[in-house]
């Protein structure tokens, strides 16, 4: 009797639906979106410093930085400056309102569950610009993640809300944003070591889990390597990825999802605690992070906050982007098309299965990663002829913070997104078999990562923010 049948797979629909999308995904996939925004925002930024505008500058308000120490100087604060935090409501609203419109959500869902999330992260800055915050720990980005958590488990939130809590979209904006803001020669100098370590991670990591499913729990493989690879890469969207590639059962994609999104929670708390503890280089910190997370969203929230408690945050995220986005998130192309070949040549061998095409690589590559360096080509091209104290003094306050700024609104969206939708009661249980080869993957991963990112490429990525 042949696996599946008269089960729902999600392969052909899945791969009907990439196919016949084409080249619409230019206006129908929030990759190019984030990549279109991240780009008109540095080249604005661009205009408005050469023209001598402010009008970039006001879109960056939020209190995070006041170190206020009563709650008369935070409100004197919102009263000052109401006008501009209504103005850059606006700008996000208009951009995101009508991008996800042509994607096509529906505004009336849409617009009032923004609002509701750009009110929430306007507090979750308010807390961060408490004087006493780093006395507590109390980084924004673990404070999103933690209030939306408790918001999304304990308050009823309609269904309908989802639409406006866009966790991939708000994440694949800051990403390019955060292009604008790394140079490419850097890069171009720790790329490689990126790629190495990504490489090796992702290999060892995701046979490991494979062949520990199929070999010792007796798993089916089309699970395996849809767990596989999504405990290598980059969790849900690899999934997802890998699902369609190669033909398995919604209660397997259900599975994995289940398993990256409870590990994805507790690595976002572990590695910053344990980096905090070994006194790691943030650099390094964010490196390792970088090859042990499992979502970039979840991955981003874990580097800045130990960043921010190491004193430079910029370096942690740096390391993560290199060995995450950069170095990572491009195995899923990869590992589509692998196993959409194998499904297809010996896994369905008495099912006529479309073999899959070079083009899968491209229709599965991220490609905001493209923005990303976009972004971060035109920034090195605009500002390499200026003097370290030339940038440091002119370009950095009016043109590189202004983008820091956006890219942290699209980070704290994306957080506050994380815990919104993430509602424990509806997670799967995955009974013990898949939770016992996924769990020795995450320890392989975790300990391996650990070992390249300080010992073998250490140096590399200590140099890192400097």
């Amino acid at each position: 009797m042949q696996r599946n049948k008269g089960k729902e797979k999600i392969m052909p629909e899945k791969q009907r639906e990439t196919q016949a999308m084409g080249w619409k995904e230019l206006y129908l996939k929030e990759d190019w979106w984030a990549l279109y925004f991240g780009i008109e925002i540095v080249i604005a930024s661009l205009v408005a410093f050469l023209v001598g505008s402010t009008i970039v500058q006001s879109l960056t308000i939020n209190p995070g930085g006041l170190k206020y120490l009563s709650l008369g100087q935070l409100m004197g604060h919102f009263s000052h400056n109401f006008h501009l935090y209504i103005f850059e409501f606006l700008v996000w609203l208009i951009f995101f309102g009508i991008s996800t419109k042509i994607m096509g959500f529906k505004l009336s869902e849409f617009v009032p569950s923004f609002i509701f999330i750009y009110i929430l992260s306007i507090i979750i800055f308010a807390i961060g610009g408490w004087a006493n915050a780093p006395k507590y720990n109390l980084e924004p980005p673990l404070v999103a993640l933690i209030v939306g958590l408790i918001i999304g488990n304990v308050v009823p939130l309609p269904k309908w809300m989802d639409s406006g809590f866009r966790v991939e979209y708000y994440i694949k904006t800051g990403i390019v944003l955060l292009g604008a803001t790394f140079p490419i020669t850097l890069v171009l100098t720790a790329g490689p070591f990126a790629l190495l370590q990504a490489t090796m991670i992702s290999l060892v990591t995701c046979l490991t889990i494979y062949f520990v499913g199929t070999k010792v729990f007796s798993l089916d493989k089309r699970l395996a390597s849809v767990i596989g690879v999504g405990g290598s890469v980059c969790g849900v969207s690899a999934s997802m990825a890998i699902a369609s590639s190669v033909g398995a059962k919604k209660e397997d994609l259900y599975t994995s999802v289940t398993l990256v999104v409870s590990y994805a929670l507790i690595m976002i708390l572990l590695l910053p605690f344990v980096s905090k503890l070994l006194n790691l280089n943030p650099g390094v910190a964010g490196a390792w992070i970088g090859t042990s997370e499992f979502a970039d969203s979840a991955g981003f929230a874990a580097a800045s906050s130990y960043g921010r408690m190491a004193g430079n945050e910029n370096a942690a995220i740096q390391g993560f982007t290199l060995m995450k986005v950069i170095g990572r998130d491009m195995w899923v192309g990869i590992w589509s098309f692998v196993f959409a070949m194998i499904a297809c040549i010996k896994w369905e061998k008495e099912e006529r299965g479309t073999r899959p095409s070079a083009m899968e690589i491209w229709w599965r590559f991220p490609k905001f990663v493209i923005g990303f360096f976009v972004t971060s080509l035109f920034m090195t091209a605009i500002t390499t002829g200026y003097s370290t104290p030339d940038f440091n003094k002119i370009i950095k306050p009016t043109v590189i913070m202004p983008i820091v700024s956006l890219r942290t609104w699209a980070f704290i969206f994306c957080f506050l997104s994380i815990g919104l939708t993430t509602r424990f009661k509806e997670l799967k249980a995955v009974g013990w078999r898949p939770f016992g080869a996924f769990t020795i993957g995450v320890f392989v991963n975790v300990i391996l990562g650990f070992l390249l990112s300080v010992f073998v490429f250490g140096k590399y990525w200590s140099a890192l923010g400097k």
